[in-house]
């Protein structure tokens, strides 16, 4: 149960372009970050180079794109990028930016992905703080029909399906089962608008910098030979046949479903939002930036309720230490021995249970009536699980004691009672040295957090 780590860009890179709606030249750069920072985007053509957080609460605009504002701040088209770090597993990122959006480049997100690849990714001290989806979590928007649902699973992985009002695209799906593949199978995948949508979006002031380079256009509905020819002066393409149906572009498309893995691209640069990695399973009908954000925003609700995450717990798995094994490490006896089983265990966290019945020693007096386990007690359980943490750190462990040296930050949120069953994280927060080490734990009863306690230990080989 090793802790995966945080990681950022190993350096800092540029990219230059057009921007998408302004038609304005820009350049964005990526740069590496501290642990804990998250997505940041600094405007630093502004006075005081202002950042925006980028966190689903700071969308404002999902028309065409994703919008982020922090008061008279704003910075869009920043989906693209987002996506390919998420997908790349990049938790810190400061990026700087020379205007009002990030450039479309070649409307994918392909030449992110190069370049992160390029100038490489390190791995930082802090431990990734993955959101695990527990239940079916949905959005729904009626009027539309879109829906993004996100369900149980062990890893990353995400399907959408399109249905466009055309009858010269088809209903189309696509499938990332392994964030890997993202860098093939996804970020090359260009963005794409239908030629019905253009001339609306020139008016409203809209897609200044859109061309045959950045995006995919779909001319699927028959317009005047009049209105094309318009537009395509407009887009500096050749004039065609107003009555021949088809893709208009510089190059072919690389996948039948290319637009519908945009549209997954586009979820994930949405997702990135959340704040943290998320192991589920999305599948997502009729997605777009709109439906997207409810989701990101719902998904931040959700994270805030249960900010602190229970460890998955079967008790069909064998344990990594029944009682014997802790017996022959602690010197605990009965009824001072509160750890039952270690069901995980890695180089700096440990996983352990107790199980409290109605016959606990402490029950008798505490209290006869409604028995309930004292805190103290369950502060020492805690405590004997980074004992096993520690010894677990040092060759010939059965000849080494822990010895407490501080217990700070105490908290107790909800009372333990008989047929409770409680789970213990316990984290090292700094390595051992010098025979000390800090601890962080947590004892949780279901998913919530019945108690928690910071520890300095020491360890001793004594016998």
């Amino acid at each position: 149960m090793d802790t995966i780590k945080q990681r950022t860009l190993k350096g800092s890179f540029s990219l230059c372009g057009k921007g998408l709606h302004t038609g304005l030249n820009l350049t964005v750069t990526f740069n590496p970050a501290p642990e804990n920072t998250g997505y940041k985007i600094q405007r630093i053509d502004l006075e005081g180079q202002p950042i925006v957080e980028a966190i689903a609460e700071n969308v404002v605009d999902t028309q065409r794109g994703t919008v982020l504002a922090r008061g008279d701040v704003r910075v869009s088209t920043v989906e693209h990028g987002l996506s390919a770090l998420y997908a790349m597993g990049i938790d810190n990122c400061m990026i700087q930016v020379n205007g009002p959006e990030f450039p479309i480049l070649d409307g994918s997100a392909g030449i992110y992905v190069n370049k992160i690849q390029e100038i490489g990714i390190v791995e930082q001290n802090a431990p990734k703080d993955f959101y695990i989806i527990r239940k079916k979590i949905e959005v729904k928007d009626e009027e539309t029909g879109s829906c993004i649902t996100i369900l149980p699973d062990d890893q990353f992985s995400i399907t959408a399906m399109c249905s466009f009002e055309s009858k010269f695209i088809n209903s189309q799906f696509a499938t990332l089962d392994n964030i890997d593949d993202y860098a093939t199978e996804i970020a090359p995948a260009r963005t794409f608008v239908f030629v019905r949508d253009i001339l609306p979006l020139l008016e409203a002031n809209l897609i200044k910098g859109g061309d045959m380079d950045n995006a995919i256009v779909i001319y699927e509905r028959e317009v005047s030979q009049e209105q094309l020819d318009q537009l395509a002066d407009i887009l500096k393409v050749p004039r065609m046949d107003a009555t021949k149906i088809g893709y208009i572009q510089h190059k072919p498309l690389m996948w039948e479903n290319e637009c519908t893995r945009h549209k997954l691209l586009d979820i994930i640069g949405d997702m990135a939002l959340i704040g943290k990695p998320i192991k589920g399973r999305i599948v997502a009908t009729r997605p777009g930036h709109t439906i997207n954000n409810k989701f990101a925003r719902l998904m931040r609700r959700e994270i805030r309720k249960h900010e602190i995450q229970a460890p998955i717990y079967d008790p069909n798995e064998p344990p990594i230490m029944d009682n014997i094994r802790i017996r022959e490490l602690l010197p605990h006896r009965y009824p001072m021995q509160l750890v039952d089983k270690i069901i995980a265990i890695g180089s700096n966290t440990i996983v352990g249970v107790k199980n409290i019945t109605s016959n606990e020693p402490f029950f008798t007096g505490h209290f006869p009536q409604e028995p309930v386990m004292p805190g103290v007690l369950q502060v020492e359980a805690m405590a004997q699980c980074g004992g096993l943490l520690v010894l677990n750190q040092v060759e010939e462990p059965e000849r080494w004691s822990t010895y407490f040296l501080k217990i700070d930050n105490v908290k107790f949120r909800q009372k333990v009672v008989p047929g409770d069953t409680l789970i213990f994280r316990v984290e090292m927060i700094q390595p051992v040295r010098h025979g000390i080490s800090t601890m962080k734990s947590y004892a949780f009863v279901g998913d919530q957090v019945v108690s928690e306690a910071t520890f300095m230990a020491q360890i001793i080989k004594n016998k």
